[in-house]
């Protein structure tokens, strides 16, 4: 499997006429190599003067359902976001409605870290930001904590894998 996040682009003119036309891109190189690649696509194309592409299938965007209208510069964006965040960045949009800028300020603004459960948030702030007497350690249930902390929209969490939590203050 690979990591590369890409695109497939078709020319639309041949796809209307029943054939397949089109280019696998990677969606993190520069835009104008992009728009390049695609400008050759539509010249090689079997139909004279076409000038219609869409993109009709994506890999490695982790979550995140690309539609085939999200036009050239927003799948780059997305891609280079998700690049940029590999192990959450295409839940996270998801999480936030494919809202990019909502994503960014996330990851800016609101991002807690990545743990191994939930519970191990909730102690780690609970210890950071009470003195805890030595005598009540024993009856603290973390787990609780963190679930109620979820459960009330304090936070909100993407779990990409067993035992890896990645933990958002929800605004």
């Amino acid at each position: 499997m690979s990591n590369e996040i890409r695109i497939y682009v078709v020319d639309l003119a041949p796809y209307n006429a029943g054939h397949l036309h089109g280019v696998w891109i990677d969606a993190c190189e520069d835009i104008s190599d992009i728009w390049e690649q695609i400008k050759t696509m539509l010249v090689d194309s079997p139909v004279e003067n076409s000038e219609e592409y869409a993109i009709h299938d994506y890999e490695g965007f982790g979550g995140y359902a690309l539609s085939e209208y999200e036009g050239i510069e927003n799948a780059h964006e997305i891609a280079c976001f998700i690049a940029e965040y590999p192990d959450f960045g295409g839940e996270l949009l998801k999480h936030f409605g494919g809202d990019l800028e909502e994503a960014k300020t996330a990851t800016e603004d609101n991002y807690c870290g990545c743990y191994q459960s939930l519970a191990d948030y909730a102690q780690e702030l609970t210890e950071e930001t009470t003195q805890i007497p030595e005598s009540l350690t024993c009856y603290i249930d973390y787990e609780r904590m963190g679930r109620d902390m979820e459960m009330g929209g304090d936070i909100f969490t993407i779990d990409p894998s067993f035992e890896t939590v990645h933990v958002f203050w929800s605004r």
